[in-house]
């Protein structure tokens, strides 16, 4: 096969369309990045980007901790919308019972040492 002759485009920080992470080379926060899981947008994005923006440019010692009315009116505006941002208590409580068994699943010893026997048997082949 031929070498690639593609043309190498830099990359524009400016370009809400480029695949960026969450900061982009500039500095600034990427608002259309992925991991955000579209909270700049949803009916708290002001919210959030106030006190995402509060955090990220936070000079305190105690970083964000300037950010507190910021991070409460976020909180206050997502509890109106709890279908769109379900509180983490309410998932932490429902699936109490099944983290009783979980633990219990994942701590038995016999599993992890048949686990490396039967890794290290295919690696060996």
């Amino acid at each position: 096969e031929a070498p690639s002759n593609a043309e190498l485009i830099k990359d524009d920080p400016n370009d809400p369309y480029e695949d960026h992470g969450l900061i982009l080379p500039n500095g600034d926060i990427n608002w259309n990045c992925p991991c955000l899981g579209g909270m700049a947008s949803g009916p708290c994005g002001q919210q959030f980007k106030d006190a995402f923006s509060c955090f990220h440019y936070s000079k305190e010692e105690v970083k964000g901790s300037d950010c507190v009315e910021n991070f409460q009116s976020m909180q206050e505006c997502m509890q109106k919308y709890p279908e769109l941002y379900p509180q983490e208590d309410d998932n932490d409580s429902a699936p109490s019972g099944g983290a009783d068994t979980a633990p219990t699943d994942s701590v038995p010893t016999s599993s992890p040492d048949s686990t490396p026997a039967t890794t290290e048997n295919p690696a060996a082949s």
